[in-house]
Formats: C-alpha cells, sequence, structure tokens
C-alpha cells in the first residue's frame, strides 16, 4: 500500500521530501541533471530500438520520464519506448504540476503525462508506461518484466537506505536483459 508524500517548496520551485529531507532534483537544474546522469549515463538515444525498456526506481515527479519520452522522439526511434517506474510514495498531480512548471521546454509532454496519468500509468502511440505503487522491496521482486536501461533515482542512500539495499539492487539486476545498464546519481560507496 502506497502513501502519498508530502512536500514543502523551496524558493525556486524545488519540491522536497519531508519523509526523507531530500529535493525531488536538482535545485541549479534539474533537467540538466536527469540528461547528465540517467540519459548520458545510460548510453540513451545510442541505444535505442523499437520497445525500448526503461525502469526506475523512485518516479517522483515524473522529470525523468518526460526527458526520456522527448529524447525518443527526437531520435526518430520507431515504435514505443517502455517505462516502468516502483514508487512507493506517488506525488499528488497538482504538486507533480507544480514542480514541472519549472520546465517550460517540456510543456507539452508535461501535459500529456499529467491528463493520461491513471494510478497504474498509460500508453500512447509512442510510449507504454508502467506505475507501479508500494514499496520496490516489495513489488519488484515479483515484476515480470526486463529493463534495458535502468534509472536509480531514489532519494540519497543516506535518508533512504532502504531503496538501495543489497537485496532490492539484486532484484534490479535479475530484471535487466543481457547488456543492460544502469545509472544513478549517487556516489555512494556501497551503491557503486
Amino acid at each position: 500500500m502506497s502513501q502519498t508524500q508530502r512536500l514543502e517548496w523551496k524558493d525556486s520551485g524545488v519540491p522536497v521530501s519531508t519523509r526523507f529531507d531530500d529535493p525531488y532534483f536538482s535545485l541549479e537544474n534539474g533537467l540538466a541533471e536527469t540528461r547528465h546522469v540517467f540519459l548520458d549515463g545510460n548510453d540513451l538515444p545510442a541505444r535505442f530500438a523499437p520497445g525500448f525498456h526503461v525502469a526506475e526506481l523512485g518516479f517522483g515527479t515524473g522529470l525523468n520520464l518526460l526527458a526520456l519520452w522527448q529524447l525518443w522522439r527526437s531520435s526518430g526511434t520507431r515504435g514505443q519506448l517502455h517505462m516502468t517506474s516502483f514508487e512507493a510514495f506517488p506525488m499528488p498531480p497538482r504538486d507533480m504540476r507544480r514542480a514541472l512548471d519549472a520546465f517550460p521546454e517540456l510543456a507539452d509532454l508535461s501535459a500529456e503525462l499529467l491528463d493520461r496519468l491513471t494510478p497504474d500509468g498509460f500508453e500512447t502511440d509512442d510510449l507504454r508506461f508502467e506505475l507501479v505503487t508500494g514499496d520496490a522491496r516489495d513489488t519488484l521482486p515479483s515484476w515480470t518484466g526486463a529493463a534495458d536501461a535502468w534509472f536509480l533515482d531514489g532519494f540519497s542512500p543516506a535518508k533512504n537506505p532502504e531503496l538501495w539495499s543489497g537485496e532490492l539492487m539484486q532484484a534490479v539486476a535479475g530484471h535487466t536483459r543481457p547488456g543492460g545498464t544502469c545509472a544513478t546519481y549517487t556516489a555512494a560507496g556501497h551503491v557503486r
């Protein structure tokens, strides 16, 4: 059973989780961070192919999905991109909208996401998005999918150690296709 995330807002408009005392994205430029860490870190778009599947620990504001979806569209790759996000504490849509307003270059995709999003995800001609709510330690082991790339984007390991446990990382590995990759912003030694 998931719970809604409680937030505080920085003057810059960045949401901060009160549960984990951690911002959802970089205070300087969340979109640049996403592009550098997760997209470049997984060598995207060079690896894109029809049916490419990205999975993520921590959906948050949806910023990673939007950056990925934008890159997919601009790459000209045919077919559907698949993305699965595991999220224990979903952000209410009104808060997602407020957070995503900081990225006007994603406005069209943000509107599409917020108009279509259901508790389980949504599907378009070029995207199949699955949102798995609940604790990833419970939901990931029973997931039947496998990803080509992972975005390990939970809150800081020091503030949310459950999402960085050896057991959960083993489950990530077990749900990764041969040749798959993962990227994370954390420099914590036990995660690396």
